[in-house]
């Protein structure tokens, strides 16, 4: 039998700015990474979003950046494995805070945007991350890109891993996802995005831009929830999968 979490990125509103349709995409999904203050979020947000959560029964997830508001934590940024280290702890511990006062309890953590590429690569900055998620519990999840150096640093430390693949962005053949400052980085077309996500879930394998098939693990999928159509791909993925006879559940589902 054939499983999959599905996983979406919330709590990204920040102050008076609205990103994102969090209530109206939550009953698709399975799992929410909800952001912390640093590269989006703030307190009234998250307690907002872990609310949600619990109220549409979605496992809950914290989704630590860099601190980088303006850039919305996708640029690179010089740190050491010491700050990727403090910022991991410090974000989770907030998001714990919320998840604690409302009753509810906290499944996974997954890094976010420039903090998750560049752990994909440098096992430093990996073994940081690993180390604080296990330092502050180590029944949590650790989410990391399929095959990446930060999925290998959490199983060398000893956590549950999820392997983590999306629907709708390109691959090289190092199984790494395309900058997104190239322009076929994103894949725009809905029926291509959930056939190369079947077929990853199903198979094991997607294309390269190369035009190579790569093994690739396919443990959780990324459901970017802040595009224009997010809803509309929510609800086709989540019914593709389930008519292919793909069980969706959170990962840490028992």
């Amino acid at each position: 039998m054939y499983r999959v979490d599905l996983n979406c990125d919330l709590g990204e509103s920040y102050g008076v700015y609205k990103i994102g349709v969090d209530e109206e995409i939550l009953p698709f999904i399975t799992s929410a990474n909800i952001a912390c203050g640093f590269h989006a979020g703030d307190p009234s947000v998250m307690h907002k979003t872990v609310k949600l959560a619990l109220k549409h029964k979605v496992a809950i997830g914290a989704h630590p950046g860099v601190a980088d508001l303006i850039g919305f934590g996708r640029r690179n940024m010089e740190i050491s494995p010491q700050d990727a280290y403090d910022m991991v702890v410090y974000q989770i511990g907030a998001l714990a805070g919320f998840v604690k006062a409302e009753g509810g309890t906290m499944q996974h953590v997954k890094p976010h945007g420039a903090l998750y590429n560049m752990a994909a690569k440098r096992r430093d900055l990996s073994e940081a991350i690993a180390q604080a998620v296990y330092n502050i519990d180590p029944e949590l999840i650790l989410f990391g890109l399929s095959g990446s150096e930060l999925v290998l640093a959490g199983d060398k430390i000893g956590l549950q891993t999820a392997h983590e693949v999306f629907a709708d962005r390109t691959y090289q053949l190092d199984r790494m996802l395309t900058p997104r400052s190239q322009p076929d980085a994103l894949i725009i077309d809905q029926e291509r995005a959930i056939s190369q996500l079947v077929r990853m879930v199903r198979d094991g394998v997607v294309t390269s831009q190369q035009g190579k098939d790569i093994k690739i693990r396919a443990d959780t999928v990324c459901i970017h929830g802040d595009g224009p159509h997010a809803l509309l791909f929510a609800t086709q993925i989540r019914t593709v999968l389930e008519t292919s006879g793909i069980v969706v559940q959170a990962v840490g589902y028992k």
